[in-house]
């Protein structure tokens, strides 16, 4: 799929327009990059640890792998077993954008932290796996800079809401998981 196809789907994903509107409209590719629901499934995205957001107030850390490109961010968590505690994704963007997240091929139930200006406005506690289309979407309703996606729980069990500042922070490599030897 070429990066203006990568980019629409996206786009078309952060909108919340389902796969099945895509494939009605004779666009070929999903948002996950299989040509339909049905097809041969990719195998789950497994980004390294690049991030970290430690918790104002607390000695915690959350270790976040990045989706940094369009296709990382459509493809995201799908497919994933249950994230581990204090392990999350991040989904940057360069400039705040209205975005729609769903749960299409997502097995577990997340969290999803919607972030602008370095505080949390919105927070999607244990969205609900959707294995078949069509699926809900979630979203602020207002551009965010950012979305943190935590297992469902993680949010409550570390007290995030509303309000919790933000500050995610690059690794350096020596310090990624899976990061390659200098």
């Amino acid at each position: 799929m070429g990066a203006a196809m990568v980019r629409f789907h996206v786009k078309a994903w952060q909108l919340g327009l389902p796969l099945g509107l895509l494939a009605a409209l004779g666009l070929g590719h999903g948002v996950d990059g299989s040509a339909a629901e049905g097809q041969a499934a990719r195998p789950p995205q497994q980004l390294p640890i690049t991030a970290q957001w430690c918790l104002s107030g607390q000695p915690v850390c959350i270790g976040l792998e990045v989706a940094r490109t369009p296709q990382q961010q459509s493809f995201g968590l799908q497919r994933r077993p249950r994230l581990a505690p204090l392990r999350g994704m991040w989904f940057p963007y360069s400039t705040p954008t209205p975005v729609r997240f769903w749960m299409h091929l997502t097995p577990e139930p997340l969290d999803m932290l919607f972030v602008r200006d370095g505080r949390v406005v919105t927070v999607v506690a244990q969205a609900r796996p959707c294995m078949h289309l069509p699926c809900p979407s979630y979203g602020p309703g207002t551009p965010v800079d950012g979305v943190v996606e935590l297992a469902g729980g993680e949010a409550a069990r570390l007290g995030l809401k509303a309000g919790t500042p933000v500050t995610i922070t690059p690794l350096p490599l020596s310090r990624s998981p899976g990061a390659a030897a200098p």
